[in-house]
């Protein structure tokens, strides 16, 4: 885990930004592995805050100048909007490109080398081999949906510029048209950046003596206006969403294919089903067709007429099967629950073969955390169809086994893999989710495993985002902020909450997951920012470099989709209904 940097005063603390209210954070990571560090408002992430938010950037060029000019701003910006009256959601950016600030001048060109231009950055999120920075700041930005992008640099003279969504604040400042047309600035003020809408932007370049001057105009400018960035009201329509209306559009996009039989199409099939169980609940007057279709879908395994999953599968196949049990429940049919019992077999034949202690075939023996969720999904099923302990001893003893939990109670990927990626203990944590579902109270092993799963909880919410996200790397300053974990960490509270294995305490997390999660769905089921397939690597930086999908992403439609029902379920449960 990197240090946040804390170099030339700029991140002192006793500095007056904020009124000493400020939090250190990262934006980003360079090419060198370097953070972008952020400062952010406390208020930045409280979607009922009414302030005017601004993000105020500085360094792109990587001239200290720059950054000095950007430091001093944020300084400056506070106190100009409290003696004004003006109520202001400041976060700093004030160095944004490091690897050029702190690198040799000579032998490096910061226009050429950093995320001074090149927007709207396509692809290479976040594994660009050459300008990741554009990538991270971009996503960043564009999620914090600030009202007003302000770009702060050193000058001569004095000059406005501003973006085409910036210009009516432009207009009271006498801004000409911002250049180039692939900068920061230009770019976020034109289109859908990152899926949402554009966010107003100026650019200031000042010398020292009037940048005062200059800033005062912009806070009597804000004060007079009503300003409300287009991104910032597209975030709050989509969170504004009931949660149903988030299950349906993700169950319209969700859960149609099972071709391969793998879990990142068939925990959608499994979330279709759920959610028509819900809608059943509501009284929705339309025919359900869905056990229907997704009885056609996979008639030609069950019937034998297609291999399902070949004769030695491994267990991200045999947890495609979640939904058997659920389709067998509303259509009577017992094939699928045949189905599901031969998937459970395939773990209990012979019974632990690698003896006491190692995990069962099909999953590996280095005890990765995808197994435990896989496993424990499939025999906690098979228990429940058919009464026989064994498939439910055999997946307690797995994870019981397990040795990959640290001390802080975050897991391992597996033994030998000590990263803290984020999908990792996403997995580790659906996994006992799951299993606990299934387990008897009286159960010899669920003390214990409870315990290792509250643990983990906790060592969780202690790296929960401000947004309510979770990171790709959970304790990696700078890294993405993946959307895969956030959904499984959620689902696997609102499974505990709604269990009463968890108590009240862990209402806050749950619900900060799900706001963050509902604004990272578009209207169409597009998500934001979920890690590609990714096995075991070998270093912190292959993680980081993982691709993340925007758009259509099976992955993470699925657990989006089984996150959305379960927050449902809970919420009836407490007589809420939406």
């Amino acid at each position: 885990m990197p240090d946040l940097p804390d170099s030339d005063g700029l991140f002192d603390p006793t500095r007056s930004v904020f009124d000493g209210r400020r939090n250190l954070d990262a934006c980003g990571i360079t090419r060198s592995g370097s953070v972008i560090p952020a400062l952010v408002h406390p208020n930045a992430n409280d979607p009922d805050a009414t302030a005017i938010r601004v993000v105020l950037i500085g360094g792109l060029r990587g001239r200290y100048a720059d950054v000095e000019a950007a430091r001093i701003a944020a300084e400056i910006l506070p106190l100009l909007a409290r003696d004004s009256g003006v109520e202001l959601v400041l976060s700093v950016i004030p160095a944004a490109n490091p690897d050029a600030l702190y690198g040799d001048a000579e032998s490096n060109d910061p226009l050429s080398i950093g995320p001074a231009s090149g927007y709207p950055p396509e692809g290479g999120f976040f594994d660009d081999s050459e300008n990741p920075e554009a990538r991270y700041l971009w996503r960043w930005i564009s999620f914090a949906a600030p009202d007003l992008l302000l770009e702060v640099e050193n000058g001569d003279g004095v000059e406005w510029r501003e973006n085409a969504a910036g210009r009516t604040l432009g207009r009271v400042l006498n801004a000409a048209s911002v250049s180039p047309e692939d900068s920061l600035i230009s770019a976020m003020g034109d289109g859908e950046p990152s899926g949402l809408a554009p966010i107003p932007g100026l650019r200031l370049s000042v010398n020292p003596e009037a940048l005062q001057t200059e800033l005062g105009k912009l806070i009597l400018a804000l004060g007079s206006s009503s300003l409300r960035s287009p991104a910032r009201l597209a975030l709050d329509a989509r969170r504004q969403r009931s949660v149903m209306e988030i299950a349906r559009l993700l169950g319209r996009t969700y859960g149609y294919a099972l071709d391969p039989v793998i879990y990142t199409q068939g925990v959608a099939v499994s979330g279709r089903l759920r959610l028509a169980e819900l809608e059943r609940e509501a009284g929705w007057e339309e025919p359900d067709s869905t056990a229907t279709d997704i009885a056609e879908l996979v008639e030609g395994y069950v019937s034998g007429q297609k291999s399902a999953f070949g004769d030695q599968p491994g267990g991200s196949h045999l947890a495609a099967l979640v939904w058997c049990n659920e389709l067998s429940a509303v259509t009577d049919d017992p094939r699928y629950t045949a189905m599901l019992i031969d998937a459970a077999n395939r773990y209990r034949t012979g019974g632990l073969p690698n003896g006491p202690g190692k995990p069962p075939p099909p999953s590996d023996d280095n005890f990765r955390t995808e197994d435990m969720f896989f496993a424990s999904a499939i025999l906690g099923r098979a228990f429940a169809a058919s009464g026989k302990s064994e498939y439910l001893d055999l997946a307690a003893r797995f994870l019981a086994d397990t040795d990959t939990q640290k001390p802080d109670g975050l897991f391992m990927h597996c033994q030998g893999a000590d990263w803290n990626w984020g999908r990792s203990n996403g997995f580790a944590a659906m996994g006992f989710a799951e299993l606990l579902s299934y387990m008897p109270e009286g159960h010899d092993l669920r003390p214990e495993l409870l315990q290792a799963h509250i643990k983990h909880l906790e060592a969780l919410i202690s790296l929960q985002q401000p947004d309510g996200t979770w990171l790709q790397m959970l304790d990696y300053p700078g890294s993405y902020h993946e959307m895969s974990v956030t959904c499984m960490v959620g689902y696997a509270l609102a499974r505990g909450i709604r269990s009463e294995w968890l108590d009240a305490n862990y209402r806050e997390p749950l619900e900060r997951a799900w706001s963050a999660t509902s604004e990272r769905i578009d209207d169409e089921g597009g998500l934001v920012d979920v890690c590609t397939g990714t096995g075991v690597q070998t270093s912190t930086k292959e993680y980081l470099d993982r691709p993340a999908e925007f758009g259509f992403d099976h992955r993470g439609g699925s657990m989006a989709l089984w996150f959305a029902v379960e927050v449902e379920r809970l919420r009836r449960k407490d007589g809420v209904q939406g």
